[in-house]
């Protein structure tokens, strides 16, 4: 890892939607144009596998590649699939991968956790990346246990978690679990992307990172790009 790399550094999350746009068309390389715009270092996806079949990777790994400076954490988890139930990260190249694991959690639907720990500015920073259910009392029993095993990742450095939440409402039992362990930023509305209302799209953090900003990405390519606009934070290590 570079030891120029600054300890400022931006994350991401994007619910892809499987590349399908509002126009109903497939498009893997028009995601990763919206990621360029973002300009995250590290991105964490939802709904980046295709539901059925083989559940391939929506992004080919030749795409991101040749058209971003992202590389995929290696989840090891089957072949073509890029993530697990749909979740995947990308870090920046520059940004090395100490270690990645998939996680397992209380569903009704298939549900699962991505994790990895990245070296940014020389600090060990651990990346959690989710997609809760559509069920309330599931989300919380989710939320349980992902903030169980997410505080445990604490004795190891600063702990990052974002994803698509599902919950529409302001305060709900799943912020209430976060909420114990981790601090909860509000980007904004993100969903459905043409006309976001619901704030779906969430990022959590410990007292050891700084929250310097946090938005919604908006852009022409955005709003038709998936049914989610991505969300940002910019995070500075104390």
């Amino acid at each position: 890892m570079p030891d120029s790399f600054p300890r400022i550094f931006k994350v991401a999350s994007y619910n892809i939607h499987k590349g399908v746009g509002t126009d109903r068309k497939r498009d893997p390389a028009r995601i990763l144009n919206v990621l360029n715009e973002v300009g995250a270092d590290i991105v964490c996806l939802q709904e980046a596998d295709l539901r059925f079949g083989t559940r391939a990777s929506v992004l080919p790994r030749f795409l991101i590649e040749g058209h971003t400076d992202y590389v995929p954490v290696p989840l090891d988890v089957q072949h073509d699939s890029m993530g697990w139930h749909g979740n995947a990260i990308l870090v920046r190249r520059s940004i090395a991968v100490e270690s990645h694991d998939i996680l397992h959690i209380p569903c009704l639907e298939p549900r699962g956790v991505v994790t990895a720990s990245l070296d940014i500015g020389g600090s060990r920073v651990s990346v959690f990346g989710m997609h809760l259910d559509l069920s309330g009392l599931w989300r919380v029993r989710q939320a349980r246990a992902i903030a169980t095993l997410a505080e445990a990742a604490r004795a190891s450095g600063p702990v990052v978690l974002m994803g698509d939440l599902n919950e529409w409402r302001a305060v709900a039992g799943c912020f209430r679990e976060f909420g114990k362990h981790f601090t909860l930023l509000d980007p904004g509305p993100s969903f459905p992307s043409r006309r976001p209302l619901g704030r779906l799209d969430r990022i959590m953090h410990d007292e050891r990172l700084a929250a310097q900003d946090c938005g919604v990405h908006r852009s022409a390519l955005a709003t038709v790009a998936s049914d989610h606009l991505p969300v940002w934070a910019e995070f500075m290590l104390k």
